[in-house]
């Protein structure tokens, strides 16, 4: 059976990484059986703390498209150990991402925090059910933080900066 990993991981990229000198690290994930397959509580928990989301789709052609995808923290949501889910927003009505799903189901989610500098890459098909984006994963992989620039949530900034501002004016009164 191919690992998991192979969604990712074909043979050219092997070929890639075996001449780039990565490749024996990741034949050991594949040795494991791969990405995770199923959704567990940890990849959960990161959900319910997102606000903010990649989705790449195909053509069946192949012309890739990438699209932001963002929402209140939580927008993003498991439904069962095998399904992510999300209301589908109108946007701009140019409708490319729903366009290619009905001829390329394929999709990728890259899904960010960069507050705690953290990204899931959530590979799988997705289809539309009752105004809402379903995606039936394939594999998860969790992503090192390194190059993930680090930033803040402005509500979150504001509610810090009110909060300071509040104890120098208690301090400046004394």
């Amino acid at each position: 059976m191919k690992p998991s990993s192979d969604v990712a991981f074909s043979e050219a990229v092997k070929r890639v990484q075996t001449e780039r000198g990565s490749r024996t690290a990741y034949a050991k994930v594949e040795s494991r059986g791969g990405f995770r397959v199923e959704i567990d509580d940890e990849l959960r928990d990161f959900l319910a703390e997102i606000d903010t989301a990649f989705l790449a789709t195909a053509s069946a052609a192949g012309q890739p498209y990438v699209q932001h995808r963002g929402g209140e923290k939580g927008f993003l949501r498991a439904i069962d150990d095998h399904t992510i889910a999300f209301t589908e927003l109108t946007g701009n009505r140019q409708y490319v991402t729903a366009g290619n799903l009905t001829e390329n189901d394929r999709i990728c989610l890259l899904v960010m925090d960069y507050a705690h500098r953290r990204r899931v890459k959530v590979w799988g098909t997705a289809r539309m059910v009752d105004g809402e984006m379903r995606i039936t994963v394939a594999a998860w992989d969790i992503n090192c933080p390194q190059h993930i620039p680090q930033k803040v949530d402005a509500a979150d900034a504001a509610r810090v900066i009110a909060q300071l501002r509040a104890r120098i004016a208690e301090l400046e009164a004394r």
